[in-house]
């Protein structure tokens, strides 16, 4: 594993994650999936780590997906080969950054295509720089995308438009991944990292717990009946009963809104 192709900063709790292909595009080749696995692994670990901002080196692109020269090597092996050393590390990548217990921003800096779109689809949270272009393309190698992009990309914008970028694989601009809902929000592409970084500052403010919380109650309840997403949800709520972040953030309101407290009299009030 290479690890210059996956560079590091640590900014008071947040982690600034960048792909460090450039010459390539950002194409996500084994080494790269599998360092991020690993910082991934590691972060989850440290209670120093409170968000992760995933970007990519220089202007031109976030990632141009997955790297084919591994691919093709994979694939000439036979079809184990290629699903086990290929589909299941893209997937085992995009499943992770899903359920990450703390929040995953994703900074696109340039063009997300394949891969770099899956990822995109997978972290919950996305901030583009108005350079940013996103695509499908796998179908022009010949294969649906392999990272859970048939899944994800319909739950985010819907079955008809995911359909039509899947089967074309012609781009779409970053206004138009924020108007369909792939993307949170457009900014400039010289304040992208800072903006995200901004996110990011807002949302490390609440307790780890309770943003960990809030994210296992979304990501696990997106995709199954309602009456089961609300059980999850009730786990969540109970599993933070009794923690400091719940006393303290009722308490620290009450004190913000003594005088709105209405007295409600006692039984002795009453006699």
């Amino acid at each position: 594993m290479d690890s210059s192709k996956l560079l590091r900063e640590d900014r008071s709790g947040i982690s600034i994650l960048t792909i460090n292909r450039p010459e390539r595009l950002n194409a996500l080749d084994y080494d790269v999936i599998d360092a991020l696995l690993v910082t991934l692994d590691e972060m989850a670990a440290s209670p120093a780590t409170r968000a992760v901002i995933l970007t990519g080196a220089g202007d031109r692109a976030f990632s141009a997906g997955a790297d084919i020269f591994g691919l093709a090597s994979s694939v000439a092996e036979g079809t184990e080969a290629a699903v086990r050393d290929f589909l299941e590390r893209g997937q085992r990548l995009t499943a992770r950054i899903e359920a990450f217990q703390k929040p995953v921003i994703v900074a696109v800096n340039g063009l997300a295509y394949g891969g770099g779109c899956e990822i995109t689809e997978a972290a919950p949270l996305a901030i583009a720089s108005d350079r940013a272009t996103f695509a499908k393309p796998e179908i022009r190698l010949g294969f649906p995308p392999p990272f859970g992009g048939t899944q994800r990309l319909p739950r985010h914008i819907g079955r008809k438009r995911a359909i039509e970028m899947i089967l074309t694989g012609e781009p779409i601009s970053a206004e138009m991944a924020c108007r369909i809902g792939l993307v949170n929000r457009v900014v400039r592409h010289e304040v992208l990292v800072t903006e995200a970084e901004a996110l990011a500052r807002s949302i490390i403010g609440s307790p780890p717990e309770t943003v960990a919380a809030c994210l296992t109650a979304v990501t696990r309840g997106l995709n199954v009946a309602i009456a089961e997403g609300l059980a999850i949800e009730a786990m969540q709520f109970r599993a933070m009963l009794g923690t400091d972040a719940v006393t303290n953030g009722t308490r620290d309101f009450l004190e913000r809104h003594r005088d709105r407290v209405v007295h409600r009299p006692s039984e002795k009030d009453e006699t």
